[in-house]
């Protein structure tokens, strides 16, 4: 039985899960959209020491494994995952996934039949004119965003678009993934709460040197184009290093921004819960050990209780 931790961005999903792991001979695969890509540490929230536990390091998975520049997808997640979860469970270890992308959480847990989609040329002529605000309104009408760079790229929202349209008449389950069962277990917070841990955690961060993380990328030849792909912290400290906004501008409106994503994170998990999905929420203000009982006490009973 796999185990799952979920939940919005700067909750302590990862803290959580590497002291599971470090108490049940487990390792963690990320299920971070973001987090694959090397160098961009900061911005992505690798908390690299939330993974040392007991002085313990608890191995983790599919972190740093693409270049920046590259799109990585949620195609090569899914085998990327099953190659790592088979060798984990191969060797008797319990295997913790960990994240915030639903898409990514999503697309393992439910064993949805994946397809690439085709280009719908009419669909996208007729799209050609509308603005980027009528687009990610259109995006908006068939699903939350999983992530921010589908609303603030207009190839990347004209592609959401036309993907959602494929998936209205032609989805499909199951076949070409296997069935995982997995235990799911979310962290939640009031939500001004959550809205203060964002607002600290952003203070603590640009403390700590990730304006000078994007200027480190930009000084490699990743053009602010590539790096505001990445959507969220990149974009708009991309626009604060090349001098489009001011620190002012760029703290407030990335504040902003990463508040509305931990809402539409939220949104997905509900979403996930509409469509059959049972999800054990924990008290994010409970101490380490009283979360991990709390997972211990739903694993121990039997099937079906």
């Amino acid at each position: 039985m796999m185990i799952t931790i979920l939940g919005p961005t700067a909750t302590g999903k990862t803290r959580l899960a590497a002291n599971v792991a470090h108490r049940l001979d487990g390792e963690i695969i990320s299920a971070d959209s973001r987090q694959v890509y090397r160098g961009m540490d900061i911005g992505t929230g690798k908390d690299y020491g939330d993974y040392l536990v007991g002085g313990h390091k608890i191995p983790f998975h599919l972190v740093d494994i693409a270049d920046p520049g590259y799109e990585y997808s949620v195609f090569e997640f899914r085998e990327d995952f099953l190659k790592t979860y088979q060798d984990i469970i191969n060797r008797g270890k319990q295997a913790i996934l960990c994240g915030g992308t639903g898409l990514y959480l999503e697309s393992v847990l439910s064993g949805y039949k994946f397809v690439k989609v085709p280009v719908n040329s009419a669909l996208r002529e007729n799209l050609s004119s509308k603005s980027l605000d009528d687009l990610n309104s259109i995006l908006s009408d068939y699903r939350p965003f999983h992530n921010t760079t589908d609303s603030t790229n207009r190839e990347r929202t004209i592609r959401a678009i036309e993907i959602e349209e494929y998936n209205r008449f032609h989805l499909a389950r199951a076949g070409d993934f296997p069935q995982i069962q997995s235990l799911i277990f979310g962290i939640r917070f009031d939500r001004q709460v959550v809205r203060n841990r964002i607002t600290e955690r952003l203070k603590a961060r640009l403390d700590n040197g990730m304006t000078e993380e994007v200027r480190a990328l930009l000084a490699k030849g990743l053009k602010p184009g590539q790096l505001c792909f990445y959507g969220l912290e990149y974009r708009y400290l991309t626009d604060f290093v090349t001098g489009k906004i001011t620190y002012n501008e760029m703290f407030s409106l990335l504040n902003t921004a990463i508040h509305q994503f931990a809402k539409r994170q939220m949104t997905w998990f509900r979403r996930m819960e509409k469509r059959g999905f049972i999800i054990h929420w924990i008290d994010g203000n409970l101490q380490d050990d009283e979360k991990f009982h709390f997972i211990l006490n739903i694993l121990e009973k039997p099937i079906g209780v």
